[in-house]
């Protein structure tokens, strides 16, 4: 099933396709995410197809530089980004997806951001 999903302004959106629909929701605490806030779900690396705004999309990367963060130059919300945790998939912002309330999602779970596998 296909999402959109589009930053707050408008400018970035993107049309989505999910590895498991909702049911992959997760929070992460590493540094950046627990800042962040977001709810992520799951889609596979050609899940994402960029329908208008990729001149609007900025990069983030910090540390090992696995992890590609993708946000609104213009607004600033956090769309999507490549997984340091799995490189072959990306999260997306669950509260960025039309017809998705993060609050209806209920109890998510969360990821070990702060211990993460690759640090060891």
């Amino acid at each position: 099933m296909s999402h959109k999903l589009t930053c707050h302004c408008g400018a970035v959106e993107l049309q989505v396709d999910l590895s498991d629909g909702l049911n992959t929701a997760r929070r992460c605490d590493c540094s950046f995410c627990r800042r962040r806030g977001a709810i992520a779900v799951s889609a596979p690396l050609d899940g994402i197809e960029i329908i208008k705004g990729a001149d609007k999309l900025t990069l983030y990367q910090w540390g090992t530089k696995t992890a590609k963060h993708y946000f609104c130059s213009v607004c600033g919300i956090y769309t999507h980004h490549q997984r340091r945790s799995n490189p072959n998939e990306y999260g997306v912002n669950a509260a960025a997806l039309e017809g998705v309330n993060p609050r209806d999602l209920g109890e998510v779970p969360w990821a070990d951001g702060v211990n993460h596998p690759t640090d060891r």
